[in-house]
């Protein structure tokens, strides 16, 4: 069987079957967790998606959740180690009939805060998430069964969108810092 980049409409059972995972893992985990987040396009109210969902955890220590790594495949969760990404460990579930992706970094990674922002943004911006909507759903017809060409197609606007998030949470942040000191 091929993984296949169907993209859906947004459906409010995503962010059930989000909290279901995060519970089981917040329970399996323990204290080498401290936050779970959801992230990626099932995340965003009203967006369309692959449906695969996205879980963020921040960890006190990477080596102690790599000591858990039979315990993630005991929930159907396969240890991938960094796979590509310095400083992250990813484990997806579900096979070719992919269901989750969880990503892990230690607490304070540059990732943690670029993936939470990006998310934010799509939710504070809907007519940016439409535009990348459309974006996702050409990227699914010209690559359906190649998950690597879909994500290179989708790759030069999420770039620009990252870009234009991390420009929205500094100024965000300035004025919040602003309307504190008044």
């Amino acid at each position: 069987m091929t993984r296949r980049m169907e993209v859906h409409d947004y459906s409010p059972s995503w962010v059930a079957c989000y909290e279901d995972a995060a519970a089981e893992l917040r329970e399996t985990l323990g204290d080498v967790l401290i936050e779970v987040h959801h992230i990626g396009s099932t995340s965003v109210p009203g967006l369309a998606s692959k449906p695969v969902i996205d879980i963020l955890l921040e960890v006190a220590d990477l080596d102690a959740l790599d000591a858990l790594n039979s315990t993630m495949e005991a929930l159907g969760y396969i240890p991938r180690g960094e796979f590509g990404i310095p400083g992250r460990r990813y484990f997806p579930r579900g096979g070719d009939a992919r269901t989750h992706h969880v990503h892990a970094y230690q607490q304070g990674s540059q990732h943690v805060r670029d993936h939470l922002v990006f998310r934010d943004y799509l939710r504070a911006h809907p007519q940016e998430a439409e535009a990348y909507a459309v974006v996702k759903r050409a990227a699914s017809k010209a690559h359906l069964t190649d998950p690597e060409s879909y994500v290179e197609y989708k790759s030069a606007h999420v770039r620009a969108l990252i870009s234009r998030a991390l420009d929205w949470a500094k100024q965000h942040n300035e004025e919040d810092a602003i309307k504190e000191a008044e």
